[in-house]
């Protein structure tokens, strides 16, 4: 009888098989893009995908201004916050906060597809969003990903 065993990824290896991926957000859908950018994250688009253990890619979204939402969203979607001071509440449309800071919106969207602890911070710091077309990591060469809208 042949026995098969589990394969399970060491950080060391995750570390070493790293890419780097560029994704253009214009015209995709929020929820969408955001679902397919934390799979790439979090690692599970890889075979030696391990859940406790870091082994996903870098991805930098680009034209983050630029994505759609189905339905009322633009005008019904509320993002809210929180200084911890008292009267500190802050609410925001999501239309307002896309043309504020749209890196915030796709962020938020990743890091509810992601786990929330020690792992997921690590894995959201591998996400960097930029609101226009330019981007500062040329120099790790990032290839050109695809999402389907």
């Amino acid at each position: 009888m042949k026995v098969i065993k589990t394969y399970s990824a060491k950080p060391d290896e995750a570390r070493a098989s790293r890419k780097w991926y560029v994704v253009d957000a214009e015209g995709k859908t929020l929820g969408r893009l955001a679902s397919q950018v934390a799979r790439i994250i979090m690692g599970k688009h890889k075979p030696i995908y391990t859940p406790h253990v870091d082994c996903g890619d870098h991805v930098i979204v680009v034209n983050a201004q630029k994505i759609r939402v189905t339905g009322d969203k633009m005008t019904e979607k509320m993002y809210q916050r929180h200084s911890m001071y008292s009267s500190g509440y802050k609410e925001e449309r999501l239309r307002d906060l896309l043309q504020r800071r749209p890196e915030k919106v796709i962020r938020a969207a990743v890091w509810g597809m992601i786990p929330h602890g020690r792992l997921g911070r690590q894995m959201i710091k591998k996400l960097k969003v930029y609101g226009g077309p330019e981007h500062k990591h040329a120099a790790q060469k990032p290839q050109p990903l695809e999402v389907e809208t």
